[in-house]
């Protein structure tokens, strides 16, 4: 797997409409991947963030592979910004467009103006109710299933515990499905506080709400954190109140970075459940690629996620995402979105 953080979003940028590595063309595939020059675009809502910046480095990865060429728009949390980058893709005449999360009601009609131009669309967990647009995701419904399953079994069924959240983005929305429902049927479950941010330092942010929270809430023995800037945040937090030695941190996502916080001697961050971020961009391009081929992906395309413990991580010497890779089957790859002609990268190293 390529380098998280910066190395990621480099490498990101420099597939910015870079010259095709199959300029003639992929033999035996259909129109216009035969003839090669095919452009599309990657408009993000959110790039900050290890996910975020593998995500990206995915779908440059998958794009490179199929000789395509890409320009990645960076998010900036700015609804108004994603619709001009989405304007400004629309004019450069690519053939089709990622969209990465964002907020619905924002995007339908510029979206819809993609499409009346004869733009193939898909988008990445944000769903805009348009049966023409095909809707990348992880299972986030399992992610959470997954992660608060892990809580169950380490804290059993009665505790009191801290929510981060954020409405508005779709998999946060689909997780805290799940947390309402283990509540519900849990009731010696007690939620004593929610907090949350999405912003240009998300960490940062909820670290400070984390402290204030876990200092007026000293009970709090598990906090769910179902993003990993959320459980980056929240350790930070609890280490600034404290209070690290007194709970448990799960959460959803990974990335080199995560794995290094989460086993880190005395680390509440004990669980995750994630899919590989860079393969769910691999899986978007391909889709996008189906599309532009007049080949159906599907209406819903569902990368499975993997639970990955904090002592799985350490029985398994397990450092990097290219460990996971090796030790954990299936996560290093998807067969997801996938066609004879649609030659994957050379590797996920």
């Amino acid at each position: 797997m390529i380098a998280f953080r910066k190395g990621l979003a480099g490498l990101a940028l420099l597939a910015a409409f870079a010259g095709p590595a199959l300029a003639a063309g992929i033999p035996g595939a259909p129109a216009p991947f035969d003839k090669g020059g095919v452009r599309v675009a990657l408009v993000s809502y959110l790039s900050q963030g290890d996910y975020f910046e593998a995500y990206e480095a995915g779908v440059a990865r998958q794009a490179k592979a199929l000789g395509i060429d890409l320009r990645i728009f960076q998010g900036k949390q700015d609804a108004a910004q994603q619709r001009e980058q989405i304007e400004q893709a629309i004019s450069l005449g690519v053939s089709g467009i990622i969209v990465s999360h964002g907020q619905p009601e924002a995007l339908k009609d510029v979206i819809q103006k993609a499409l009346d131009a004869g733009i193939k669309v898909v988008v990445k967990d944000v769903d805009i109710g348009n049966p023409k647009v095909p809707l990348i995701s992880q299972s986030d419904h399992d992610i959470a299933e997954q992660a608060l399953g892990q809580a169950l079994k380490d804290n059993g069924k009665s505790f009191p515990a801290g929510y981060v959240f954020v409405a508005g983005f779709r998999p946060l929305e689909l997780r805290g499905e799940v947390w309402a429902t283990v509540k519900k049927a849990n009731p010696g479950i007690v939620e004593k506080a929610q907090w949350g941010a999405v912003d240009s330092n998300t960490a940062t942010t909820v670290a400070n709400q984390t402290a204030a929270a876990l200092r007026a809430n000293p009970d709090i023995k598990v906090v769910f954190a179902p993003y990993d800037e959320f459980a980056r945040g929240v350790k930070l937090g609890a280490t600034e109140a404290g209070v690290a030695d007194k709970i448990k941190i799960y959460s959803a996502d990974v990335s080199t970075s995560d794995i290094l916080d989460i086993r880190e001697p005395g680390s509440p961050w004990v669980a995750t459940s994630a899919t590989n971020p860079a393969v769910v961009g691999e899986v978007s391009l391909r889709a996008l690629a189906l599309l532009i081929a007049g080949q159906d992906p599907g209406k819903v395309i569902e990368v499975k996620p993997f639970l990955i413990t904090q002592a799985d991580l350490i029985k398994n010497d397990i450092k990097k995402i290219g460990d996971l890779d090796a030790k954990l089957p299936g996560f290093g790859h998807s067969d997801q979105a996938t066609a004879p002609w649609l030659q994957g990268p050379a590797n996920t190293q």
